[in-house]
């Protein structure tokens, strides 16, 4: 906070530096082994890697910090299929201070092959435990609440529980994964509540039981799981990567299409790193873009978290230094679709105004 004639305010951001804690990296494939390192102001260790192939048709590989077996970050899960973490070989080997190691695995590493890589850091893998009690399932959870992001590995119970998240604030975006077993991807969103939700593996948007979430909110200390094996099934392992809005480094919420160029303008409080959009009452893909592949502003292609597509179409959206403009023309059913609405979930390159109230330079 700062003080301004006798009264406290509070700063608009307490992240300066967006690329602590989310980067994008790009390569190239050598069909060997290399090592990924960040270009963003500060070294990034992460704690949670998604990869996806830009070039072919290959599935996303997403690898986390909680999951290490015996030291080795192999286990691994993909956002476009339902199957069960398995030990992909030669994939990511190793988080490093600054990036992560690949080995010659043909779906990260095809020589020739472009690549892109989001990274997000929770708590460097420190875990902190929490006993199962009655219906609340137990759980190991890494935590960094200034970034408003926790990964949280699970057992179900098959009851009615609550999961604390330690963020302090209220999730607006939880991830949910069975680990042994196939079974598909479920997300929270705080724009359906804990009546909704949809599947990242799939194109449907908003389905509606309480065996989700047991129709309840979640709130800053917990989160509800309901009946549902896919999220909650008796003596099954899970994992949850679950995210809060934090002003000037995240925002997550919606909007609503109009199916022209001159598309809604959405404030984020920064200039996007990363973004991802999905309608929640319309099929279609869940849309993903970032500030290395979009370049220059409002061109590049498009990925899918749910396909195993390369880099298709064009963006169709400029990145501004405030927020993000939809310009698609043929009210794609993916981001602009006429009267649909769409969930997006933001991280910033940098923010509209420093902690110390100093504005960004304009776009």
């Amino acid at each position: 906070h700062e003080e301004l004639s006798g009264v406290r305010i509070m700063a608009y951001t307490t992240i300066d530096d967006p690329s602590q804690y989310f980067q994008t990296a790009t390569y190239t494939g050598n069909g060997g082994t290399q090592n990924i390192t960040n270009d963003g102001n500060s070294d990034l260790q992460p704690d949670w890697v998604w990869i996806k192939d830009r070039t072919s048709a290959n599935d996303h590989k997403l690898t986390d910090s909680s999951r290490l077996s015996s030291g080795n970050p192999t286990l691994t899960l993909e956002s476009n299929t339902n199957i069960a973490e398995f030990n992909d070989t030669d994939s990511t080997t190793a988080y490093l201070t600054d990036g992560f190691s690949i080995g010659a695995n043909g779906n990260i590493n095809t020589n020739g092959n472009e690549y892109v890589a989001w990274q997000w850091k929770a708590n460097g893998g420190t875990l902190t435990t929490v006993s199962e009690s009655g219906s609340n399932p137990g759980h190991t959870r890494q935590t960094n609440a200034t970034a408003g992001f926790s990964i949280i590995r699970y057992t179900g119970t098959g009851s009615v529980g609550t999961i604390a998240h330690g963020l302090g604030i209220v999730p607006d975006f939880i991830i949910l994964k069975r680990l042994e077993t196939a079974d598909n991807w479920r997300t929270y969103d705080s724009i359906g509540g804990g009546t909704k939700a949809m599947r990242l593996n799939l194109t449907g948007g908003h389905g509606t039981s309480s065996s989700f979430f047991n129709d309840t909110d979640a709130t800053s200390s917990v989160f509800t799981l309901g009946t549902n094996s896919e999220i909650n099934g008796d003596g099954e392992p899970y994992i949850a990567y679950v995210f809060g809005s934090v002003k000037g480094y995240s925002k997550i919420g919606a909007y609503k299409g109009v199916g022209n160029t001159d598309g809604n303008f959405v404030y984020t409080g920064f200039k996007p790193a990363f973004f991802m959009i999905k309608g929640i009452d319309v099929s279609g893909y869940w849309v993903m873009f970032d500030n290395k592949r979009n370049l220059p502003n409002g061109t590049g292609k498009r990925l899918g978290a749910q396909a195993s597509d390369a880099e298709y179409g064009s963006t169709n959206i400029d990145f501004l230094s405030n927020g993000f403009k939809i310009r698609s023309s043929s009210g794609s059913s993916d981001d602009n679709n006429n009267g649909s609405t769409y969930f997006y979930m933001a991280f910033a390159e940098h923010p509209f105004v420093s902690s110390k109230g100093v504005p960004t330079t304009a776009r």
